[in-house]
C-alpha cells in the first residue's frame, strides 16, 4: 500500500514539473510544440517549418516571423518557452 501511495505521490510530482517546463523552440517536435497553448497542428508545423528553412531562433520574439504568430500570442506563449542553443 505505502508503495502504491509513493509511486502515486511521484507521478504527480512529476506531472506537475512537467507541466510548468517550457519548451525548448530548437529542440521541440511537433507534439511539443502543440503542447502550448494556442498552439495547434497548423502553428506547431509553421515554426518548425520556419526553424529548418532559417535555423535555430536566435530569440523568443523571432516567433513573429512565423506564419500565424503575432503579437497578442507571442506575449501569451512567451512563459512556456525558452531559447538554447
Amino acid at each position: 500500500m505505502l508503495k502504491g501511495i509513493l509511486c502515486s505521490i511521484f507521478l504527480v510530482l512529476f506531472l506537475f514539473i512537467s507541466a510548468f517546463a517550457a519548451i525548448n523552440l530548437n529542440t521541440a517536435d511537433k507534439a511539443a510544440l502543440e503542447s502550448i497553448s494556442g498552439i495547434g497542428p497548423a502553428k506547431a508545423a509553421a515554426i518548425i517549418k520556419y526553424r529548418d528553412a532559417h535555423g535555430s531562433f536566435k530569440s523568443v520574439d523571432e516567433l513573429l516571423n512565423v506564419k500565424g504568430i503575432g503579437p497578442k500570442m507571442l506575449e501569451n506563449i512567451k512563459g512556456q518557452v525558452e531559447i538554447t542553443h
